[in-house]
C-alpha cells in the first residue's frame, strides 16, 4: 500500500536550482517536495532540453531552458543563488568540478550523482585514457579540497551508484562480521571501515546488478533503448574500463594500465567498457555476465578500504561494477559497438512503457571466511510504480539515494567537500529504505571458477578463485 502520508526530514528555508531534468531530475522532483518543507516556488530547473517543462509547471516549480557551458554558467546560475542555497546537478556535459568551485564561491550547497566533465572530456581522444578515465576525475575533483578545506557541503557523486552501494557495503561489512563472530562496532572512520574489511579477509567487491526489466515495445534498428538515461550510458561505457585495484591480485591483465599519480589504488584498459565482461552472482539471477563499465564508487571503495603501512597499500579489496542492464539496453550495446560507437539517431528511455520486471542491486562482497555475500535491493516495477510518479525501478534507486543525499547535506551544511564513503551510511540507508523494494542478504558457495572444470582449456588461476583473471570473460 501506499503510505498517505510522508515523513517531512527537513525544513528548508533556501533555494535550490535543478541543473538537468532528464529521468532523475523528474523522479526526484516530487520526493523532494513530498519529503522537504520546501515551497516549490523556490525551486528552479535549468536544463539544456524542453523535456520534463510540463511535469515542472504542474508541481509550481520554475522551469529555464538553458544549455550551461563554461562561458556562461556563472552568468545564467549566479542570480539565481545566495549564501545558503543548493545546487543539484543531474545532468550530463555540465563540469561538476566547475560546478562545486561556484557553489564555494557563493557560500551554497552542492550534490551530484557522478562526476561530470564538460563535453568532449569522457571522449576526446587526444587525451590519454587515464585522464579521461573516473580515477582521472576524481583525482581532480577532490584536488578542490586543497583550495577549499572547509565550507558548505558539497557532496559528489550520491545517486545508486556511485552513492548507495557505499552504505549497502558498510552494512554488509557489519553483517558478515556478525555472521563471522568477528566482535565489532560500527566504524566511525574511514581507517576503522578499511581494518574491518581487512579482518574479514574482503578480496573483491562488486557492485553486482541486473535490469530485468521489459518494455511493452521491444527495440528496434537504430535505436539505443534504457532503463535510465541513455546518453550518461553511453558516455561511460565509452570510457575505458577501470576498477579498484587488490593487493591479493598476482598479475596486471593484459590490457590493464596504472595510472602513475594519485593513490594508485585503481587500474584501467585500454578497451571501453561496453566490450569488457566479468563473472557475477545476484540472488534472483544467479551466475551470469556483467559489463565492467566504470564507475566511480569502484575507485572511491577501494581508496577508502586501503591499509597502508610505512605509505605502503598492504590491504586494499578489488572493487568494480558488474552490470547487467535490461535486455533491449543490451541489444543496443551491441549495436553501437558494431558501428564503431557512432550513436544511434533514436533514442527511447523506458519508464510508463516498462510492463515487467525488477532492477536487482546490491554489492556481492567475496572472499571472507563465508565465501560470498550480497546485500542490496530487488525493487520492482510494480513496487516503484506504487511508491513514486515518474519513476521506473532503476530510477527511484537512484532518486531515493539523491533524496537521502539533500536530506544529509541540509543536516550536515558545513562538512566541506566529500563523497559517498565519507558520510554517515546509517542515516542515509534510513531515508533510502522505503523506496528500495526488498532489501535482502544472501550468503552464497559461488566462484567465477563455479561450473567451469569440464569447459574449455582457459586461462585460470585455481589456488586462488577471487584472481581477477578468473572473472574476466575472455
Amino acid at each position: 500500500m501506499v503510505r498517505r502520508h510522508y515523513e517531512k526530514y527537513a525544513s528548508w528555508p533556501g533555494r535550490m536550482v535543478m541543473v538537468g531534468f532528464g529521468s532523475i531530475g523528474q523522479g526526484v522532483l516530487p520526493l523532494i517536495l513530498r519529503h522537504l518543507d520546501l515551497e516549490p516556488g523556490r525551486l528552479t530547473i535549468v536544463t539544456a532540453e524542453e523535456r520534463g517543462r510540463e511535469e515542472a509547471e504542474r508541481f509550481g516549480v520554475r522551469f529555464v531552458r538553458r544549455r550551461l557551458t563554461e562561458a556562461n554558467l556563472r552568468q545564467v546560475l549566479g542570480p539565481k543563488l545566495h549564501r545558503g542555497d543548493l545546487i543539484i546537478n543531474l545532468s550530463v556535459d555540465v563540469s561538476s568540478v566547475a560546478l562545486v568551485e561556484l557553489a564555494q564561491q557563493l557560500g551554497c550547497l552542492y550534490i551530484d550523482t557522478c562526476i561530470e566533465p564538460w563535453p568532449g572530456g569522457y571522449t576526446d581522444t587526444s587525451l590519454p585514457a587515464s585522464q579521461r578515465s573516473n580515477y582521472g576525475l576524481r583525482h581532480r575533483a577532490l584536488a578542490l579540497r586543497e583550495r577549499y578545506p572547509t565550507g558548505p557541503t558539497a557532496v559528489f557523486a550520491h545517486g545508486a551508484n556511485p552513492g548507495l552501494v557505499s552504505h549497502l557495503l558498510k552494512q554488509s561489512l557489519l553483517n558478515i562480521a556478525g555472521r563471522s563472530d568477528v566482535k565489532t562496532t560500527a566504524p566511525t572512520d574511514r581507517q576503522g571501515w578499511a581494518k574491518l574489511s581487512q579482518r574479514l579477509s574482503i578480496k573483491v567487491i562488486h557492485i553486482a546488478e541486473r535490469d530485468t526489466q521489459i518494455p511493452k515495445l521491444g527495440k528496434r534498428a537504430g535505436e539505443f533503448v534504457n532503463t535510465w538515461s541513455v546518453d550518461g550510458f553511453i558516455s561511460e561505457g565509452s570510457q575505458p574500463a577501470e576498477l579498484g585495484w587488490g593487493t591479493h591480485e598476482r598479475r596486471l591483465p593484459p590490457d590493464g594500465r596504472r595510472h602513475g599519480y594519485g593513490s594508485e589504488c585503481a587500474i584501467y584498459m585500454e578497451r571501453p567498457g561496453l566490450t569488457t565482461r566479468v563473472r557475477t552472482w545476484t540472488p534472483l539471477e544467479g551466475p551470469f555476465h556483467g559489463f565492467l563499465i566504470t564507475h566511480n564508487e569502484a575507485i572511491s571503495i577501494a581508496d577508502h578500504l586501503t591499509v597502508k603501512r610505512a605509505g605502503r597499500a598492504v590491504y586494499r579489496p578489488t572493487v568494480h561494477y558488474a552490470y547487467h542492464p535490461c535486455d533491449a539496453a543490451v541489444s543496443s550495446m551491441h549495436e553501437l559497438a558494431g558501428k564503431n560507437f557512432v550513436t544511434q539517431r533514436r533514442k527511447r528511455l523506458i519508464v510508463d512503457e516498462v510492463v515487467s520486471g525488477i532492477d536487482e542491486l546490491g554489492v556481492l562482497v567475496m572472499g571472507h571466511a563465508q565465501g560470498a555475500y550480497w546485500y542490496g535491493s530487488q525493487l520492482s516495477i510494480d513496487e516503484a510504480r506504487r511508491l513514486a510518479p515518474y519513476n521506473n525501478a532503476t530510477s527511484l534507486q537512484v532518486v531515493a539515494s539523491v533524496l537521502s543525499g539533500i536530506v544529509w547535506a541540509i543536516e550536515n551544511p558545513e562538512a566541506g567537500i566529500v563523497e559517498a564513503d565519507d558520510m554517515d551510511f546509517r542515516r542515509n540507508l534510513e531515508i533510502c529504505m522505503p523506496y528500495l523494494g526488498p532489501v535482502v542478504g544472501k550468503y552464497t558457495d559461488w566462484t567465477p571458477l563455479t561450473g567451469r572444470e569440464t569447459l574449455f582449456r582457459e586461462d585460470l588461476d585455481r589456488t586462488d578463485p577471487w584472481q581477477f583473471q578468473n572473472f574476466r570473460v575472455a
